[in-house]
């Protein structure tokens, strides 16, 4: 990947990492008031045999950012558990290509909390995204 990239206005190194999402790297993040973006530029790494980047990262990613979008608004939050993930896949995205998760809740509750994401290939919708997350809230021993 060309070290000079440099991802779009408002997006920073995502701080939050695990080793699923090491062989992506780098992965950007930004905030709005009620969204939540992940951002990568394509490479090798993110591309099937095909040359597309993969359905699966793409899923990931949304999967992810839906649910950060979604903990950024809850008190207490001891973290979220995926228990059903849609992607409807439109579009391809490609190496070179700059690709954005733009995600936001939808519905908080206090058990459930629901999201939507637009995947986004240079600026194309590729993707799209539905979530349900389980909240779990923080206790005095951690998340419950």
């Amino acid at each position: 990947m060309d070290t000079a990239f440099a991802p779009p206005a408002g997006f920073a190194r995502h701080t939050r990492r695990s080793g699923l999402t090491d062989p992506w790297e780098p992965i950007y993040a930004a905030t709005g008031e009620e969204t939540f973006s992940l951002g990568i530029m394509a490479d090798e790494p993110h591309v099937n045999s095909r040359g597309f980047v993969h359905g699966g990262l793409l899923s990931a990613l949304a999967d992810n950012a839906m649910g950060l979008s979604c903990a950024r608004l809850i008190d207490n939050v001891g973290g979220l558990v995926t228990i059903s993930l849609n992607t409807d896949y439109i579009g391809t995205a490609h190496k070179g290509h700059w690709i954005e998760v733009r995600a936001a809740p939808t519905r908080l509750g206090r058990s459930l909390c629901f999201a939507e994401a637009k995947i986004y290939s240079n600026d194309e919708l590729c993707a799209t995204a539905k979530a349900v997350f389980k909240v779990q809230i923080k206790t005095s021993q951690g998340a419950a």
